[in-house]
């Protein structure tokens, strides 16, 4: 294990000792303590600046699953280093916002904390994975955690509800990643996202390139809440605020930007590519934009601009992605969009981030966060007003803020695309622009209206819980004044992250369209002249102000009264007919019967296996090398059938028992006969214990009844069970004819050969077992674990005499 690799870890490293800390320290904020985690992380990660700076990467390696081309690989370049710092950075922030946010008498910091480390440590895991099946592994973590985060307060309903929702939707499209990652494996023969971009002529051409393309499209899509799968965002603002600000503005959300960053190399310069990502990044965008405008609770506008912002980044990467198409990294044409979608994701997670934190403390301080209760407060909280004026006007993509430079690289971007002369662009693309620039228009409106509505106007405190509003503690702010300071600074002087975070970020996701020894052309500044990009900046300006002037006259419109995003409806329609689908096919399927349950999987095993064999013709009887059946086995052969067929119709359990036991026992000289010993042991000490058991508890069972079974039942049985002997007995016989006709080497060979080399061990069965179906083993252990701890709780929990059972 490397430093790199400890360092990822030690999140949840930390997260173990969590409780204790809280549990034996609780004079002291939980908080004090993971605040030192995340600040020495983003020390550490700062540290690799100079080396991306400088073209260079990190790889670190530890086997895990060799076997399976499976390794706990890290690897360190411009676009991991930039998610690592912001992932530490921002967590710093957020776990000193918290200390405040959150009371150390009435919340149950130990699970917080916990959950905030878990969720860390995994983002931090999924940005530096260079192996497809970790980066896999630590997605689902974050899946995983967020929901608990968003759950914290599970005693609400709608924050269980918000939990569930992100955890289906987000996990559904993390399998259709892993299906993704799986055709990349079997195009390329390996999971390193390294060698497979060095191999990427050979995912081109293969006929699995877009179904890989489309699941893991699928998976970033869901996790950055991109349309129509934007829906859990607005509904995980139920989660503490500080849960808002790290997960949904600057981190979880843009996991799925980080894959589509770092998928570019893979899928870029196809159409299909091109098309599909940017125009649902820019649905996304003017959906999200639209949806902001309706909403009356600070934390919902706020959450529906995260979906439209994370749409803006989206369509730039897109957009940027056909600079593969011309292999041209010096022609700002087609590297701009690339540009700015890596200015703004550093943008958005300062001013994101701090307009999060003004929003819980408004909440905070005054009890609501209904726009409809609010106003006045920018006497009452200059401070938290002036952090939320700075970032709304970045949001919107006013001067001479951070926003309104990477806006304008968004214009610059959208713009070129209608020169690109390729994908049908020269008609298409035209639609582009157009829908970034009344994107734009919604973004500056609700921008205007969540800070108007808030700050000015008539300050009304009969409507607020709170009687005695004020400013929140200093310590509350030093977050947000921090990332609010980021937003001035990266504003005024842009090109400090020139070369130090953006281009080597370029270089990332664009490797290999520069020669050895080049860069990216990094220079951002306000004044471009009087270019379209200006123009469509001051249309914004101007029409977003006229809707807001005139806010009164269309507020009264059902546009702006429906606040429900209509495929929330979509989805709980859909939810509620799962739930009543699964319902009826239960009551079907699960009748308490034994009987039933077998019957189902027989006729489930006889329609798979025949399909498989008709489908790949393996239908074979060959009857040519049938060894000789001695005399002495036609008779053990003919009693196990007579007793077999005899137990139905046995009336006397006893007398059941003992046949069924004859025929155990007739299986057991059978596997003695064909020389399987150990076969023939398990059989007799499996069947002398049941044969016993069932005396030992002969007295307490029930009188043997015959069950009225209708005769259509009957005949089903009949017709399963002869299609079940029919079939195993055709598979056995085309197992024979094809093996007798195919050289097929005996696996036997191997296990002979290896088990004492590889394994350590003279038994070969054992060996088998234990090692190299290890996994099976250890699968059927956790099995009956579970099992026994099931019996051991029923135990313990069982009803008292006196209570119905």
């Amino acid at each position: 294990m490397t430093a790199l690799h400890w360092a990822t870890i030690s999140p949840f490293l930390l997260a173990i000792l969590i409780p204790f800390m809280y549990k034996y320290v609780r004079r002291i904020h939980t908080g004090w303590f993971v605040l030192i985690l995340p600040l020495v992380l983003f020390i550490y990660f700062l540290s690799f600046l100079p080396v991306t700076a400088n073209g260079d990467v990190v790889l670190r390696s530890v086997p895990w699953v060799p076997s399976l081309g499976i390794s706990f690989d890290l690897y360190i370049d411009g676009l991991s280093l930039l998610f690592a710092l912001l992932i530490s950075g921002i967590g710093t922030l957020v776990v000193l916002y918290s200390i405040y946010y959150l009371s150390k008498h009435k919340e149950k910091l130990n699970n917080f904390y916990v959950y905030l480390l878990l969720f860390m440590g995994a983002m931090l895991g999924v940005v530096l994975s260079d192996n497809l099946i970790v980066l896999y592994v630590f997605w689902e973590i974050t899946s995983i955690s967020s929901a608990l985060l968003i759950s914290y307060w599970f005693h609400r309903e709608k924050s269980t509800y918000g939990a569930q929702k992100s955890m289906y939707i987000t996990v559904f499209g993390g399998l259709s990643m892993l299906g993704g990652f799986s055709l990349l494996y079997v195009m390329t023969g390996t999971f390193s996202v390294r060698e497979i971009i060095a191999n990427v002529d050979l995912v081109a051409t293969s006929s699995l390139f877009l179904p890989a393309m489309i699941l893991i499209l699928l998976g970033a899509f869901t996790k950055s809440a991109q349309f129509p799968f934007h829906i859990w965002l607005p509904d995980a603002m139920e989660a503490p605020t500080p849960v808002s600000a790290y997960l949904h503005s600057a981190t979880m959300v843009k996991a799925g930007i980080y894959l589509v960053a770092r998928m570019t190399p893979i899928f870029g310069g196809a159409a299909e590519w091109f098309w599909i990502i940017s125009l649902v990044g820019l649905t996304t965008l003017i959906w999200g934009s639209i949806s902001a405008v309706r909403q009356k609770d600070l934390k919902s506008i706020l959450a529906f601009s995260t979906v439209s912002q994370l749409g803006m980044i989206m369509s730039l990467l897109g957009v940027g992605s056909v600079a593969y198409y011309f292999n041209d990294g010096d022609n700002a044409l087609y590297t701009t969009a690339i540009l700015a979608a890596v200015f703004h994701l550093i943008n958005h997670a300062t001013f994101k981030g701090s307009l999060f934190m003004t929003a819980g403390i408004i909440d905070h301080e005054t009890g609501t966060r209904d726009i409809r209760k609010l106003g006045g407060l920018m006497t009452l909280m200059p401070i938290t007003a002036t952090v939320s004026l700075i970032g709304l006007a970045a949001m919107a993509g006013l001067p001479p803020f951070n926003g309104f430079l990477s806006k304008e690289l968004f214009f610059t971007a959208m713009v070129n695309v209608t020169e690109y002369g390729i994908f049908s662009v020269e008609t298409l693309g035209i639609v582009l622009p157009v829908l970034a620039w009344i994107a734009s228009i919604f973004t500056f409106l609700y921008c205007a209206i969540l800070f108007f509505k808030t700050f000015t106007g008539k300050f009304q405190p009969e409507k607020l819980a709170v009687k005695h509003v004020h400013e929140a503690p200093i310590g509350m702010l030093i977050s947000p004044i921090i990332l609010g300071s980021l937003v001035v600074i990266f504003g005024l002087f842009p090109n400090i992250l020139a070369y130090t975070l953006i281009e080597p970020a370029m270089a990332a996701i664009l490797p290999g369209i520069l020669e050895p020894g080049e860069q990216f052309y990094v220079n951002i500044y306000h004044w471009h002249g009087f270019i379209p990009e200006l123009w469509m900046t001051i249309g914004v300006i101007a029409i977003g102000t006229v809707l807001f002037l005139t806010m009164k006259k269309w507020s009264q419109s059902a546009f702006y009264q429906h606040e429900q995003d209509i495929f929330n409806h979509v989805y709980d329609s859909g939810y509620n007919g799962l739930i009543k689908g699964s319902q009826v096919l239960t009551r079907a399927q699960m009748t308490g019967m034994l009987r039933d349950y077998f019957l189902y999987m027989c006729t489930f095993i006889v329609l798979l296996i025949g399909y498989t064999m008709f489908r790949y013709d393996a239908f074979a009887i060959n009857t040519d090398n049938l060894s000789p059946i001695d005399p002495y086995m036609w008779i053990v052969a003919i009693l196990l059938v007579i007793s077999v067929v005899a137990v139905p119709f046995i009336n006397n359990r006893i007398t059941a028992i003992i046949v069924a036991g004859v025929a155990g026992f007739l299986v057991a000289l059978m596997f003695t006969i064909f020389r399987a010993p150990d076969l023939a042991l398990t059989q007799l000490l499996v069947e002398t214990v049941s044969v016993i058991l069932f005396m030992l508890v002969f007295y307490h069972l029930p009188e043997l009844r015959k069950e009225k079974i209708k005769p259509s039942f009957k005949l089903i049985n009949l017709i399963v069970s002869i299609a079940v002997g029919v079939m195993i007995t055709l598979v056995s016989l085309s197992a024979f004819a094809l093996g007798s006709e195919t050289d097929f080497t005996s696996i036997a060979a191997y296990f002979i050969e290896n088990s004492k080399v590889l394994a350590g061990g003279y038994n070969i069965v054992n060996v088998i077992l234990v090692d190299f179906r290890g996994l099976d083993t250890m699968l059927e252990i956790l099995v009956l674990g579970i099992a026994a701890i099931g019996v051991v709780s029923m135990i313990k929990l069982r009803l008292k005499g006196s209570e119905d059972v």
